[in-house]
C-alpha cells in the first residue's frame, strides 16, 4: 500500500529509506532519548524496530513516518499513529507517538509533526479518539500532549504490561483527544 506522505510549515513526514537507519540507531542508542524507554537499543534492535515500523507503514499507508526538515536534517526522528499491541483497560486504540533526536528537541518539531499526524488520523481515517501515553514522569512528552490540545484522567494512569513490577517506568499516564465536531451550518 502507497504510503501517504504529510507536509507541515517545516517537516515532511515520509516513508522510511534506507539511509535512514544509521541516524534512527544514533538517536535510540542516546541516554538522553532513552531516559524514560527501558533501555537505549544496539544498532541491531534499532534496525529490527525499523523493519517493524516500515512493514506496519507498507501494510496500512500510515504509521510511524520518518520526519525530515524540509531543506534541513534528512531524518531527525519519527512521529505517527499506531496501534498498540498490549492489552490495557483502554486497548484496542490508537496511539499517537514520537522519538526525536536530541539535537532537535526543543524546536516544537514533534508538536508540529503529530498535529499533522491527527489530523490525519482523524480526517483521513475517520478514528474518533486517539491516545497517548509516557511513563508518569516523562514531563517533555506530557507537555507535548498537553498543546495537541490532549487531556488526562488520573483515572486512566495504568501500569504498562511490558515492564517488569517496581520498574520506575512502569507508571504510566494517560491521554486522549476527541475528533473534532464537523459543524453544520443550518440552512437560511
Amino acid at each position: 500500500m502507497p504510503v501517504a506522505a504529510l507536509k507541515t510549515e517545516r517537516l515532511v513526514l515520509r516513508d522510511w529509506r534506507d539511509d535512514d537507519l544509521a541516524p534512527f540507531a544514533a538517536l535510540n542508542a542516546d541516554p538522553r532519548v532513552a531516559e524514560f524507554l527501558p533501555a537505549a537499543l544496539t544498532r541491531a534492535e534499532s534496525d529490527a524496530l525499523a523493519d517493524r515500523i516500515r512493514a506496519s507503514l507498507g501494510c496500512h499507508g500510515f504509521g510511524l513516518w520518518a520526519v525530515e526538515i524540509q531543506g534541513g536534517a534528512p531524518f531527525i526522528g519519527f512521529v505517527g499513529i499506531s496501534v498498540p499491541l498490549f492489552a490495557a483497560a483502554f486497548t484496542p486504540c490508537t496511539e499517537i507517538g514520537w522519538r526525536l533526536a536530541h539535537a532537535h528537541w526543543g524546536h516544537g518539531y514533534a508538536t508540529e509533526a503529530a498535529r499533522a499526524a491527527l489530523a490525519y488520523g482523524f480526517e483521513q481515517l475517520g478514528l474518533e479518539e486517539i491516545v497517548a501515553f509516557t511513563t508518569a514522569d516523562n514531563v517533555r512528552s506530557r507537555a507535548v500532549m498537553e498543546r495537541l490540545g490532549m487531556t488526562r484522567s488520573a483515572a486512566d494512569d495504568f501500569e504498562h504490561p511490558a515492564l517488569a513490577s517496581g520498574d520506575p517506568l512502569r507508571p504510566h499516564v494517560l491521554y486522549r483527544i476527541r475528533a473534532p465536531r464537523k459543524r453544520i451550518l443550518a440552512p437560511r
